[in-house]
């Protein structure tokens, strides 16, 4: 049996990595950045079209439904 290293699981960039944990340690001291959340607002909105183009409108609350009557 081989395992994978931490460095091989890590998916997330460095960069990316670095930035989401200077945004949790923010967050822990109740301190609020207006100008990355609205960074933030809009890389989500950009993803959310981007996932409507390519799968068109998801109905989540329907898909949970569906897996928990499977099982």
């Amino acid at each position: 049996m081989s395992f994978m290293t931490t460095k091989e699981k890590n998916l997330i960039s460095p960069k990316l990595l670095a930035e989401l944990e200077k945004v949790m340690a923010d967050v822990a001291k109740g301190k609020r950045d207006p100008a990355a959340m609205k960074k933030a607002a809009r890389e989500m909105d950009r993803m959310r079209e981007e996932t409507r183009k390519e799968f068109g409108i998801v109905d989540v609350a329907a898909l949970i439904r569906e897996g928990r009557e499977e099982s």
